[in-house]
């Protein structure tokens, strides 16, 4: 295989070897948490104890996070996504594999760490090639990620069902998916300084550059050169309150989220009176229409722009919590978390875009690297929080209740809507900024 010469066909090439990476990494998580039972019972780790493993995983991604932030000042972004790829991928290998409760620990840790700066990278590139693009990609990314999360859990499913140890089920998936990470990472894009309107941008190989890795030819990441003035300027980050409107939002959206994963099922089967077969249903159909909403989400924030189409999908979120908290019966429900998904799915990708966008607005690319690694924290703060607090108000007060909770949360996100539009904010017809070139 040879690198791609043209810088459209660079970009495109670094769109697709992206895409595979999100979807690698869905793949990976959802074997991990739809299998968190049969991994309790190998290793005998005790109904209080549980609790501890299953924290202790967002807070470490948490520290990779800020790791990275750190990080990208004196690596490319690229580099470390295609290094902790693997490492993501082995150490679930290792959670099904090891033999004993302290192993495990130290495999769940490994993939704690390797997971935040993972993520953190991933969507600094994604960021980043939306930029050079000049409209909505950032959508797609996170729908290849929803398509890993239903192919892993269909896996996960499949082992159970065929009562697969998790060693036989993580072996042949990690076998292919760190090959296909290996060889994706070569194609990555790094756009460390993109260029705005009326600015051509030159992509090339990695190793052109100063400091690049490897000999000359040989395949590999590729980057935008930075204009002149910005490598001698020092990056400066954006200030946290400027970002904590979209931290919020990203915090709180996770908040919904987790509500999903973690209740929807107990909620059908014991508020709505559900079959226990009937109650898996709800969390695959909010999977299905995540990643229906963000396959097409793209093609609506080209035509009404960011601010609108998050608006419209926390008014549909909103009305999904009402919908499940007001049903009376399991088929409504499903109706409500189908709607959830609709709903929530274009937040997040959103909200990354926003930061990186007016962090490099205000401060360069550099600055656009970190608000992304700082905003990501967040994230996991949200999955920390959502399920724990919607199962103190459901024993407290009332699950319905509880469900209007996470409802009021999301709602925040109309007060900071605001913060998604910019003047280079919208993206196609006449919220598109010019492009430069034409990258497909």
């Amino acid at each position: 295989m040879t690198a791609p010469l043209a810088p459209g066909a660079q970009l495109r090439h670094g769109r697709v070897s992206l895409a595979l990476s999100f979807f690698v990494q869905g793949a990976v998580f959802a074997l991990l948490v739809t299998r968190i039972p049969a991994i309790q019972d190998r290793y005998g780790i005790s109904d209080g104890l549980l609790p501890v493993f299953l924290a202790a995983v967002p807070v470490l991604a948490g520290v990779g996070s800020i790791v990275t932030e750190q990080l990208v000042k004196r690596v490319r972004p690229s580099r470390v996504l295609r290094c902790v790829q693997p490492v993501v991928c082995l150490a679930l290998l290792a959670v099904g594999s090891v033999g004993s409760m302290t192993q495990v620990a130290v495999a769940l840790a490994a993939f704690g760490l390797a997971v935040g700066a993972l993520d953190a990278s991933m969507n600094m590139l994604g960021v980043s090639l939306q930029r050079a693009y000049g409209r909505s990609i950032m959508l797609g990314f996170h729908a290849a990620y929803s398509l890993g999360g239903i192919v892993g859990a269909s896996l996960a499913w499949a082992g159970a069902h065929w009562e697969l140890s998790l060693g036989v089920l993580y072996g042949p998936v990690v076998a292919v998916l760190v090959p296909l990470a290996v060889v994706a990472g070569r194609w990555f894009v790094d756009q460390r300084d993109v260029a705005g309107p009326g600015r051509p941008e030159l992509v090339q190989p990695a190793e052109a550059m100063p400091g690049g890795p490897g000999t000359p030819g040989a395949p590999a990441a590729t980057s935008v050169s930075p204009a002149p003035a910005a490598s001698a300027v020092p990056v400066t980050p954006v200030a946290m309150r400027l970002l904590l409107p979209l931290c919020l939002v990203m915090a709180f959206a996770y908040i919904g989220d987790s509500t999903v994963s973690n209740w929807s099922a107990k909620y059908l089967q014991d508020v709505l009176g559900s079959s226990e077969q009937l109650a898996t249903v709800p969390y695959n159909v909010y999977m299905v229409t995540t990643l229906l909403g963000r396959a097409v989400g793209d093609l609506g924030v080209r035509r009404f722009g960011a601010v609108a189409v998050v608006r419209c999908g926390t008014v549909v979120a909103a009305g999904g919590f009402a919908v499940v908290a007001a049903a009376p019966g399991a088929w409504a429900g499903m109706a409500g978390f189908t709607l959830l998904g609709l709903g929530l799915c274009v937040i997040v990708p959103q909200t990354f875009a926003a930061a990186g966008r007016y962090a490099y607005d205000s401060q360069g690319a550099g600055a656009s690297d970190m608000a992304v690694a700082r905003l990501n924290i967040f994230n996991y703060v949200g999955f920390l929080i959502g399920s724990p607090l919607v199962g103190a108000l459901g024993d407290a007060w009332s699950y319905r209740g509880a469900m209007l909770v996470p409802m009021a949360l999301v709602l925040v996100t109309l007060v900071y809507a605001r913060s998604f539009g910019a003047p280079r904010a919208g993206y196609g017809d006449r919220h598109e900024r010019p492009r430069t070139a034409d990258v497909g």
